[in-house]
């Protein structure tokens, strides 16, 4: 595999999952939540940079991305009344609450935790000095306070940053937002490949095969096919070989155009040792540029038809009427990308548009653990009034999560050993 594939097949995955994640990242900064972490890829981190209050990490599994949320997780640890602990202030503001390791902290308050409030009135009030002569005080708390312990720095999470605090709709929206971008993305992407593929004028005769009716007829190679039987072929070369599949040993009466002038031919189709009907020609297209009309509505029928196949491949899932050998892992995906890389700018980009638009409508299926799922509970609560219970929904995210690890598992293997099998 040539570099260039290999690094046509890497920016392919990370723009997809890139511009979901952003989606994500974008509408949820909009609503004022706390994104902690904006990560491409799962597993062990191999590059990571803070910039801001989010941490962006490109991590070792590529199988996704995802966008962790204040709120959405309990990943600060909760600091108990009667804990000793370390605070470091200015302007007599709480900027940095440390953990552990007290006695290295230098410029510090000690004290014991008499009362802590971190997600409404961001209030602390400390015992310091001796047990008997000490005196409380309290503090306030800045709403971007560093709590640090184990040498790691976590930023606290006020109440009206965290994702649980935010209406139902900007909630929705913020899920919404990923396989959205990944849909703005697909139809970008389609009218992109219509100007990449220029918009077809006529149908043209690119080779003749040795001995065919074509030869016998005395087509040749360059010449433009006006008319079939006074119907004009246009520039649609489906629609010539449907006239030639039904007009089998049948004289068709040809008007093509050769060095500028119209030349009628009479051609008879035959079967070929396979059953077929042709004439033995080989067909292409002479193109011209697409205008931005053409490319907007022959894009938008585009991404109507590829969702007409995906949705019709979720439907033979859905109701079992598929083999493994019917899925495929990233090794797979891999393999197909490096096919359509190898075809060509607009195959390449076409095949990216497909994949984009998979990406967003898989998304939104009501499977535990992707974004249909979470807008399903965000749909409950809006009937309900209230939300459903956090770790309940958290245990339905973590079954559907190691649920589709193991079926990503089992579709991968099958991926290698079908690879071997066609190798061998």
């Amino acid at each position: 595999m040539s570099p260039q594939i290999i690094f046509q097949i890497v920016l392919l995955f990370f723009v997809l999952v890139t511009i979901h994640e952003w989606g994500h990242y974008y509408f949820a900064k909009r609503a004022g939540i706390l994104v902690r972490e904006f990560a491409i890829g799962f597993g062990p981190k191999l590059f990571s940079f803070k910039r801001g209050e989010t941490r962006y990490t490109l991590r070792l599994l590529p199988v996704g991305g995802f966008v962790r949320m204040a709120g959405e997780d309990p990943e600060i640890v909760h600091v108990q009344q009667g804990q000793t602990v370390a605070v470091r202030l200015q302007d007599n503001v709480v900027t940095h609450l440390y953990l552990d390791q007290l006695d290295q902290r230098s410029e510090v308050v000690i004290g014991t935790v008499d009362k802590i409030d971190l997600e409404k009135d961001l209030q602390i009030r400390l015992f310091t000095g001796p047990e008997e002569e000490g005196t409380t005080e309290t503090l306030r708390v800045h709403p971007q306070a560093m709590m640090v312990t184990r040498g790691k720095e976590t930023q606290i999470a006020p109440w009206d940053r965290q994702f649980g605090s935010k209406t139902v709709g900007q909630r929705a929206l913020s899920i919404f937002a990923g396989p959205f971008m990944n849909f703005i993305l697909a139809f970008v992407l389609f009218v992109t490949v219509m100007f990449l593929a220029g918009m077809p004028t006529n149908v043209k005769i690119e080779r003749v095969e040795p001995n065919s009716p074509a030869m016998k007829a005395g087509l040749m190679p360059g010449d433009i096919i006006k008319t079939v039987n006074n119907t004009a072929v246009g520039a649609s070369t489906t629609k010539l070989t449907g006239m030639i599949g039904q007009s089998p040993d049948q004289s068709m009466n040809w008007i093509v155009l050769r060095g500028g002038k119209e030349t009628n031919i009479s051609v008879t189709p035959a079967k070929n040792d396979e059953g077929r009907i042709l004439v033995g020609i080989g067909l292409s297209a002479d193109k011209r540029n697409t205008s931005f009309g053409e490319a907007f509505s022959g894009g938008w029928d585009n991404m109507k038809l590829a969702t007409q196949q995906i949705l019709l491949g979720f439907k033979k899932l859905l109701f079992g009427q598929f083999t493994l050998d019917d899925l495929g892992g990233p090794v797979m995906m891999v393999e197909v990308t490096k096919q359509h890389a190898s075809a060509g700018l607009a195959q390449y980009t076409f095949w990216a548009a497909v994949l984009s638009l998979y990406l967003g409508i898989f998304n939104l299926l009501p499977i535990p653990a992707l974004d249909g799922s979470r807008l399903v509970f965000l749909g409950f609560e809006a009937v309900r009034g209230r939300p459903v219970d956090p770790n309940r929904e958290s245990l339905v995210h973590f079954i559907g999560f190691a649920a589709l690890m193991l079926l990503m598992i089992a579709v991968t293997y099958n991926d290698i050993v079908r690879l071997i099998r066609g190798e061998g």
